[in-house]
C-alpha cells in the first residue's frame, strides 16, 4: 500500500524572445538568470537546469503533482519581461508567443541537463532556427 505520492515530472522547457530576436546578451542574460532562478524558487518549482541564450532559454524542471505548467510558465514568462523592460532594457521587451515543453525520461536527464550546459557550443554547430525544425519534424509539431 502507497501511503505517499511519489512523482518525477521531467520537462525540457525552451521558450523564445519575440521574433526570435537576439537581443540577451551577458549583462541582460545576467540579470535574467538571476530573476529566473528566483522567481522559479517562489514558485515552488525551482529551475534543475537553466540556459539563456542571445534568443531563447532552455530550462529543466521536476514539475510537482500539485503545480500546473501553464502557470508556472505564465508567470515566469510575464514577470521575466516586466523586470527586463524595468529594469535592463527600459523599453519594450517580449518573449514569444508560447513556449516547448518536453516530457524527459529519467533515464535522459544527464543528457538533456549536459545539452542545456552546452548550448553555446551547440548553436555553434546548429542554429536555433535549424534546432527548432528538427523539433518541429521529431516531436510531430506543427508550427502556427
Amino acid at each position: 500500500m502507497m501511503l505517499h505520492t511519489h512523482s518525477r515530472i521531467w520537462i525540457h522547457l525552451v521558450w523564445a524572445t519575440k521574433n526570435r530576436q537576439r537581443i540577451i546578451h551577458k549583462k541582460q542574460g545576467t540579470a535574467l538568470f538571476e530573476f529566473l532562478i528566483d522567481k522559479a524558487k517562489s514558485l515552488e518549482i525551482p529551475f534543475e537546469k537553466l540556459n539563456i541564450q542571445p534568443e531563447h532559454v532552455h530550462a529543466l524542471i521536476d514539475l510537482p503533482t500539485n503545480k500546473m505548467l501553464s502557470e508556472f510558465m505564465q508567470t515566469i514568462k510575464g514577470s521575466s519581461s516586466h523586470m527586463m523592460n524595468k529594469e535592463v532594457f527600459k523599453t519594450k521587451f517580449e518573449w514569444q508567443r508560447g513556449y516547448g515543453a518536453y516530457s524527459v525520461s529519467a533515464t535522459r536527464i544527464e543528457a538533456i541537463r549536459k545539452y542545456i550546459d552546452n548550448q553555446k557550443v551547440h548553436h555553434h554547430e546548429t542554429s536555433f532556427e535549424e534546432e527548432y525544425q528538427q523539433w518541429i519534424k521529431e516531436y510531430g509539431l506543427v508550427d502556427d
